[in-house]
């Protein structure tokens, strides 16, 4: 049972993860409080942004922060799956004898991150869809378990730059979130370049560790949700399927395929860590709302209506929600 002592303690040590994040990280509110609250979750993150805007240092950060072994993959069109998992390697015994030896790859740590990850080609890519979901790689057919918390960070630049696969849509489900990294503003800017002139190392303290994430996690699971909750969730993500009996008609005209299933269990799982970050001890409305956004967008797909009438995804889910929000007021 969450006490309020447990609330007001998390709500304290997420304050201070923020904190510490802030002395590394100049801006990017949204996309560190999203980050924040996916690795809380157990999900991972998919960040898209042209690159220089600061992807790589948060994670850095990350690591920094929650006291964490870190990896970075950089994805590249020649790199292999043995790249990315490890591979068995023939070494000689004491005796002379040759036997097979397991090297673990990049993907053994807590914090990956896949910086890239629309650089590699379709196969590679792949090799982490295991990772993400079952938390297990297996290599010439034996299974291994990854250390927990185990948190994918990946980054893409935009599909419209040169060199870039698209993901498949299995493993862009496997991301709780897509977040969207912005340009920095003019003040933000100065700022960057302040911070990066006297030093280029990160200077953010431990906040957190493995095992009080974990707790964390725990906690969160245990927050209720209440029914009318629930059902408004699932019913916006019904509302993205065009044949589907609750579609609107945002998704009827622009959407050739609405999200999984996952994007309901992302949204509850997030919508749960972002109450206790405020303090609260039950999911409101306003939380769903609030995810609506990095949990959708990269699991809908828009039709060719859409890309016609130059309708981004973004502004599909806004009219998603003002009609679902329209027909539960009737």
């Amino acid at each position: 049972m969450v006490t309020e002592k447990d609330i007001s303690q998390f709500s304290e040590q997420c304050a201070n993860i923020f904190k510490q994040i802030s002395r590394d990280v100049i801006g990017q509110e949204d996309v560190v409080r999203g980050t924040v609250i996916a690795m809380i979750a157990g999900g991972n993150v998919l960040l898209e942004g042209v690159p220089g805007v600061g992807k790589t240092r948060l994670v850095r950060t990350l690591g920094r922060v929650f006291s964490l072994p870190f990896s970075r993959i950089q994805f590249t069109p020649d790199l292999m799956p043995a790249d990315v998992t490890g591979t068995n390697i023939i070494i000689k015994d004491e005796t002379g004898n040759s036997k097979f030896s397991f090297q673990p790859g990049p993907v053994f740590a807590n914090i990956i991150l896949a910086d890239e990850i629309n650089r590699a080609t379709p196969k590679t890519q792949s090799a982490l869809l295991e990772a993400m979901q079952e938390h297990t790689v297996t290599v010439m057919g034996v299974s291994r378990k990854l250390n927990e918390p185990f948190f994918v960070l990946a980054t893409q630049n935009p599909i419209e730059q040169d060199g870039t696969y698209p993901l498949p849509e299995a493993q862009m489900d496997r991301f709780m979130f897509k977040l969207i990294v912005p340009d920095p503003s003019l003040d933000e800017l100065m700022q960057i370049v302040n911070l990066t002139q006297k030093t280029m190392a990160e200077v953010a303290d431990a906040a957190c560790t493995g095992e009080e994430l974990l707790k964390m996690r725990e906690t969160a699971n245990q927050i209720p949700v209440a029914e009318d909750v629930m059902k408004y969730a699932m019913v916006l993500v019904a509302a993205t399927h065009p044949e589907g009996e609750c579609a609107t008609e945002a998704a009827k005209k622009y959407i050739r395929v609405g999200a999984s299933p996952r994007a309901g269990q992302a949204i509850i799982s997030a919508a749960k860590v972002l109450a206790l970050i405020k303090g609260r001890f039950n999911v409101a409305y306003s939380d769903l709302l609030e995810l609506a956004y990095p949990v959708l967008r990269h699991r809908i797909k828009l039709n060719f209506e859409a890309v016609a009438d130059r309708i981004s995804t973004d502004e599909v889910i806004r009219m998603v929600i003002a009609e679902v929000d329209k027909k539960q007021k009737k």
